[in-house]
């Protein structure tokens, strides 16, 4: 003869530590992938392109702000010295790509002289900095 039980309480998983722990997780994952952005460049408007493309290799900033100063990796300069100090950072072996920012509000003029400034340094390859479209 079977004496009558308690029955069983109802089983219940707590799932309050795992959302803390989840929450945890993501909030190290969006802090850090705050800091895998690289910007190298002035704060200047950019134009919008469609076909934009990401470069990956190593690179040289040259900005041109909508005044028409001149920077290099964010180091004013003038346009005199802009060859002899991007010869003084290439690397032996490497052709490096030289992203020119220009604002939006730049003359062409402008763009056009820096580049043909540094189309006289060899191997050097040029990029145009946009942003994409919204």
């Amino acid at each position: 003869m079977r004496l009558p039980t308690e029955p069983d309480p109802p089983s219940q998983i707590n799932i309050v530590p795992m959302i803390d722990v989840i929450f945890a997780i993501l909030t190290f994952f969006v802090m850090s992938s705050l800091y895998l952005t690289r910007s190298e460049g002035l704060p200047v408007n950019l134009p919008a392109a469609s076909t934009a493309q990401s470069q990956t290799v190593n690179q040289l900033v040259v900005t041109i702000d909508r005044q028409g100063n001149l920077f290099l990796n964010r180091q004013p300069l003038q346009l005199n010295q802009l060859e002899a100090t991007v010869r003084s950072q290439l690397e032996a072996g490497q052709a490096p790509v030289v992203v020119i920012d220009a604002d939006a509000e730049v003359n062409h003029g402008a763009v056009v002289t820096v580049m043909d400034q540094l189309r006289t340094i060899e191997g050097v390859r040029l990029a145009i900095g946009t942003r994409r479209p919204e």
